[in-house]
């Protein structure tokens, strides 16, 4: 388990002053919807299936958890919702477009500008610095203000005095801090989160947790989180339970 460095435990979420200013009224419509998605895959048993006949509809703007025990396919889910897999049946439509018949160039397409990611092992480059890491999906997509932009992140986040150090160099919930500014700097519709507190302490899981539902509060950002941590599932709009490939809500 990752231990809170102090500086986490005297952290203030901040994350609301870097909203819009001009709000508008914001209006819930559907952002992901999972149609009879089945995930099936070879074995030397035979045909073993991950998901079954999975249903699922996230408006825009919900907080939505899926917990379930390890094995239950959650992590499988949250891959199809967002692209990054395949079902063998089903339909997933993902901000208006049916992502289950594109080819992986086009839903990389989608993925790049409007959907964001934040993993259990952080995901981050080990030779890069904080901000160099939370630069590069902006320098991906040429945007010129990849730096200014990055900086006003992590300044937001409590982690201006880290913007240089290494990975190595931090502690777990700032490895995970790190990780959710680089997700949101491009400012996604939809967050999707793997098991975001599964490595971290009491103290940081709470830091986590509050910087999720502020993003959700400040930029009305859509969010999936997958995890074991119930009491972060049951904080959330809406929880949903997975089980032996099938979905409770």
């Amino acid at each position: 388990m990752l231990v809170a460095s102090e500086a986490e435990v005297a952290v203030v979420i901040t994350v609301s002053k870097i909203a819009t200013k001009n709000q508008e009224r914001f209006v819930k419509e559907s952002i992901l919807e999972v149609q009879n998605i089945t995930k099936e895959v070879n074995s030397p048993e035979g045909v073993l299936t991950i998901l079954k006949d999975v249903n699922l509809t996230i408006n825009s703007g919900d907080v939505t958890s899926i917990v379930g025990p390890s094995g239950s396919g959650k992590t499988t889910l949250l891959a199809i919702m967002a692209g990054l897999d395949l079902p063998s049946r089903g339909r997933i439509m993902l901000m208006g477009h049916e992502i289950t018949t594109m080819n992986e160039d086009k839903r990389a397409q989608v993925r790049s500008n409007d959907v964001g990611f934040v993993f259990q092992s952080f995901h981050l480059l080990p030779r890069l610095s904080a901000l160099d890491n939370v630069m590069l999906p902006l320098e991906i997509l040429g945007d010129k203000n990849a730096k200014k932009k990055s900086m006003e992140a992590l300044n937001q986040i409590g982690l201006e005095k880290r913007v240089k150090h290494l990975p190595n160099q931090l502690s777990g919930g700032e490895k995970q801090r790190v990780a959710i500014a680089r997700a949101m700097v491009k400012q996604p519709k939809i967050l999707f989160a793997d098991e975001p507190t599964g490595n971290l302490d009491k103290t940081s899981t709470e830091v986590i947790s509050d910087l999720l539902f502020s993003i959700n509060r400040s930029f009305q950002t859509t969010i999936v989180i997958v995890t074991h941590d119930l009491l972060l599932a049951q904080n959330c709009e809406t929880m949903h339970e997975l089980n032996e490939g099938s979905l409770k809500c």
